[in-house]
């Protein structure tokens, strides 16, 4: 290759790689063909052919999508190498409007290039009207059952607010930020910060990055957390593995109000092993229990478990690795070869043991995954307070007369907590896979509650002649894990010094 020719392809390269809207389109353009086609198969029967209705047609509005999505790649691989910029934004419109199909791919790679340049804030309010304009369709397949839940209105009439709210949301942080009259925004930021009681991850961070940006309106100086969520928003998997996270959040709160606990757990022997429907998304099991509802529950079991089995170890193993690496040697040896032994043991067994010795429920199971993964936050804790307890700050506080308890509490920590922060995103995806595991083998939650395990064992005898039954569930747990593992990955990347 000439010496020319591998300067013009690396002149290429480089221009392709600063549009990140070509990775976001060529993933839009790829699943949401591979789901269409996938749901057209589904349509396919051998004896009477492809049956038409609902399914085809949403296979059909997803590979209309991925056609869309491939034809604006195209466009933009070939005019990006050319020294151009992304054309046909605005039918990035278009691609938008395939949410209404739940086609999460699609829309995220119209919004990528409608607009060459956004916001932290905007971007941030797009995402929370996405997220809750999902969870309102999800919710909204529950007026096809026979039953509806006592509240289901309120909680559809909930969404629907805050749907509005951010539409609202959008326009007004356009116009305030044109304007230059920041402040006015601050009530908003308010209800924001209240309509994410609903388990709207971006409407919180939106609602606080608000409030911190007319906090500092007029000062130079860059707020790192603020700062940290931008560099997160250049990985497109990232900003996926978190939507994910929170639109099962947010489903996991509302289905209080929009989904009928009775479907998860009440056996109905007329409707045994059904196929996917309208009214049965997922079809049924073998108790005549509809696993669409059961999954749904199962999310805030599983979310619930590896929260807080992340949570206590992180504050537990925290504080232990905290002493253990800023005061003296011989509480460094006693804390940490009591750790070392626990450590010894592997972390299943010990949870296995624990559950077999106190009995199989959520309790126990929260308690055993706890105290295994305390001693790996421990020896985090103790690497990065070692490394900060040398720094100039801690020689300026100890100057300006303050106790070593508050040095390690007001500024050590603090400073440590970045590499704890992103074990914990990829621990509780771990800790989602343990509970779904142990639930399986009988050792996890119990057996009548609906969790993603339990469905999974219940579904497991029908692979050969109704496979829904455990795919679907499966497909949970993945997505879930991989969401908190391209979470953990962008959170490396944005805390990264290097990187920065």
């Amino acid at each position: 290759m000439t010496r020319e020719k591998l300067f013009s392809k690396r002149v290429r390269a480089r221009r392709l790689k600063a549009y990140p809207e070509l990775t976001a389109l060529g993933i839009g353009w790829g699943a949401s063909l591979i789901i269409g086609l996938l749901l057209l198969a589904g349509c396919y029967d051998r004896e009477t052919g492809l049956r038409l209705g609902g399914g085809a047609l949403f296979a059909a509005l997803y590979l209309f999508a991925g056609a869309l999505c491939l034809v604006l790649y195209i466009a933009a691989r070939i005019r990006v190498a050319a020294g151009g910029g992304i054309p046909l934004r605005r039918l990035g419109y278009l691609a938008i409007l395939t949410a209404f199909t739940g086609n999460v791919f699609a829309a995220i790679a119209g919004f990528s290039i409608i607009r060459e340049k956004r916001s932290l804030e905007y971007e941030l309010c797009y995402y929370a009207l996405l997220n809750d304009l999902l969870v309102m369709l999800i919710s909204l397949l529950n007026y096809f059952k026979d039953v509806l839940a006592a509240y289901f209105y309120v909680g559809i009439g909930l969404l629907a607010a805050t749907v509005v709210l951010y539409l609202a949301a959008l326009v007004a942080i356009e116009r305030a930020q044109a304007s230059g009259h920041y402040r006015r925004l601050a009530p908003l930021a308010v209800v924001l910060i209240l309509s994410a009681g609903l388990g709207n991850l971006f409407a919180l961070l939106l609602g606080l990055v608000i409030l911190v940006r007319i906090k500092n309106e007029g000062n130079a100086r860059t707020i790192q957390w603020v700062d940290t969520i931008r560099r997160i928003y250049r990985n497109y998997m990232a900003v996926l593995g978190f939507l994910i996270i929170s639109l099962l959040l947010t489903l996991a709160v509302v289905s209080a109000f929009t989904f009928h606990y009775g479907y998860a757990v009440s056996n109905d022997y007329g409707n045994l092993l059904r196929e996917p429907c309208l009214e049965y998304p997922f079809g049924t099991d073998n108790l005549g229990l509809c696993v669409f509802t059961r999954i749904v529950f199962g999310a805030r079991i599983s979310l619930i478990i590896g929260i807080i089995s992340t949570a206590v170890p992180i504050v537990v193993g925290g504080l232990l690795g905290a002493m253990s690496g800023y005061y003296s040697e011989r509480l460094d040896n006693g804390i940490m070869r009591i750790l070392d032994v626990l450590y010894a043991i592997p972390s299943t067994l010990l949870t296995i043991a624990i559950v077999a010795a106190f009995g199989a429920n959520t309790l126990n199971l929260i308690v055993a995954l706890s105290i295994s993964n305390v001693p790996v936050y421990a020896r985090t804790m103790r690497a990065q307070v070692m490394m900060a307890a040398n720094s100039e700050f801690v020689e300026a506080a100890r100057s300006c007369g303050r106790h070593e308890w508050q040095i390690l509490v007001l500024h050590i920590i603090p400073n440590s907590l970045a590499q704890i922060i992103v074990r914990a995103s990829v621990s509780i995806g771990i800790a989602v896979l343990s509970t779904s595991s142990l639930s399986y083998l009988g050792l996890g939650v119990e057996p009548h509650i609906p969790e993603w395990g339990n469905i999974l064992k219940v579904g497991s005898p029908y692979l050969e002649t109704d496979p829904y039954l455990a795919i679907y569930p499966g497909l949970f747990i993945i997505v879930l894990v991989l969401a908190f593992n391209f979470l953990g990955d962008g959170l490396r990347d944005a805390l990264d010094p290097k990187l920065k």
